[in-house]
């Protein structure tokens, strides 16, 4: 067995990522069945479409701001990215797994958007929106606007940038598995810098399109900063569960040390933070200025059972995490970080829950459809999951030949708290 060979086995992702890999699949392959069997009740259908959207949005923010981190780990160095790097790539290259994923959203368009019921509209009497559903808000575009004009070619449009930044920036982390030792974190730069810019200009749009439109009457100009924010401490989160799995077994149980489990729950902390003064933003200028069409958005949300899910969003998504966040002792503990994690998840797929099922059901009352909002993502977490951990253990777990790994390597071997 070549040197080479031997060196390249010795940084590969532990047995841990394959078991997780079978798991993970049952797990989605069991619940997708489920989710699959209930799409064709009639008394589920429109309920299945709902669900699927949030897991959609919620598991596609995670390869987002995945992709996202790693830009910002390539503009700002630190050994907070490096020893995530190749979690953060691996979770960005499960794009095509979403962007598979989407499709039926098409299919169910008209049991999500009144704009895409043509009769619907037209019998409205609604100027405001018959002109959006023959503007902007229109199913298919021409031809000739294949890529500019149509839910359906925007979101083409969306997830082509997606993936060539994706696929740029794999192929180029790529080279850095063999010889020789080089610094090319200028180039990674020339293409971090316009990518976070394109990253949050798509985002922006692709959640008009997808999120609120689902009220063609309301908007908002922060949006789709609360998302960004929404994903990238979705991806955060998970990549603190993954580096705490694999940190069980070498070669991460020598790399991660307290330092970047505490780097990465400050990131956490900003970033709850961060969506805290987007959303406080948002409400406090809706509300101020009292606006038919935009204050009804958040009437619908306050009221009816609803403002109960607010008031726990209040309390769980920030003023919880922010108090435990605060302790330093605190973000230096990976089991107690976990734990945050797997509950800021949660807490994501409720924000989730409570910007789009409103739209659906003004009052906030049991019913049974509403198990689909965890059985569908659920499922869409097992298949992310499973291309995850298979993404995972292609490659080494770190960039063997990139000079800035070997100066992690070097300080990743000396004792510090």
């Amino acid at each position: 067995m070549t040197a080479a060979r031997t060196n390249r086995s010795k940084w590969m992702a532990p047995e841990i990522a394959h078991v997780m890999y079978q798991h993970s699949l049952a797990v989605g392959l069991m619940f997708g069945a489920l989710s699959v069997g209930l799409a064709f009740f009639p008394t589920t259908r429109a309920q299945f479409f709902h669900s699927y959207l949030i897991g959609f949005v919620f598991w596609l923010g995670v390869s987002l701001g995945s992709m996202a981190l790693l830009m910002l780990q390539h503009l700002t160095g630190g050994a907070w990215g490096m020893v995530i790097r190749r979690q953060l790539e691996a979770a960005m290259k499960v794009l095509p797994l979403m962007g598979a994923l989407i499709i039926p959203i098409f299919f169910g368009m008209k049991s999500l958007y009144i704009w895409a019921d043509k009769a619907f509209v037209d019998s409205s009497g609604d100027k405001h929106l018959q002109q959006l559903a023959s503007t902007y808000l229109t199913v298919r575009g021409s031809a000739r606007f294949l890529f500019l004009d149509g839910y359906v070619g925007r979101a083409v449009f969306y997830f082509a940038i997606w993936f060539v930044l994706a696929w740029t920036l794999s192929r180029w982390s790529s080279e850095q598995d063999h010889a020789p030792l080089q610094n090319r974190s200028p180039r990674f730069r020339k293409i971090a810098a316009p990518g976070l810019i394109l990253y949050a200009f798509t985002i922006s749009f692709a959640v008009i399109d997808w999120i609120m439109s689902l009220d063609p009457h309301w908007f908002s100009t922060i949006f789709g900063f609360i998302i960004i924010v929404g994903e990238c401490i979705s991806a955060l989160c998970v990549m603190v569960i993954i580096e705490n799995l694999l940190s069980r077994e070498e070669p991460v149980a020598s790399w991660l040390k307290p330092k970047e489990v505490h780097d990465h729950g400050k990131l956490i902390l900003a970033f709850v933070m961060l969506w805290a003064y987007f959303g406080f933003s948002q409400f406090l200028i809706i509300w101020a200025g009292n606006l038919p069409m935009e204050i009804r958005f958040f009437l619908r949300r306050l009221n009816h059972g609803w403002g109960n899910i607010a008031v726990m969003l209040v309390a769980f998504h920030f003023a919880l995490p922010f108090l435990f966040l605060l302790s330093r002792p605190f973000k230096r503990n990976p089991r107690r970080l976990v734990l945050l994690a797997y509950w800021l998840l949660f807490m994501r797929l409720v924000d989730l829950c409570w910007y789009i099922e409103p739209t659906f059901s003004e009052n906030l009352t049991f019913r049974w459809g509403y198990l689909l909002d965890i059985v569908v993502p659920a499922a869409m977490g097992g298949l992310w999951l499973a291309y995850f951990f298979h993404n995972l253990r292609q490659r080494p777990l770190l960039p063997e030949f990139d000079l800035h790994a070997q100066e992690f390597l070097e300080y990743a071997g000396v004792a510090h708290d």
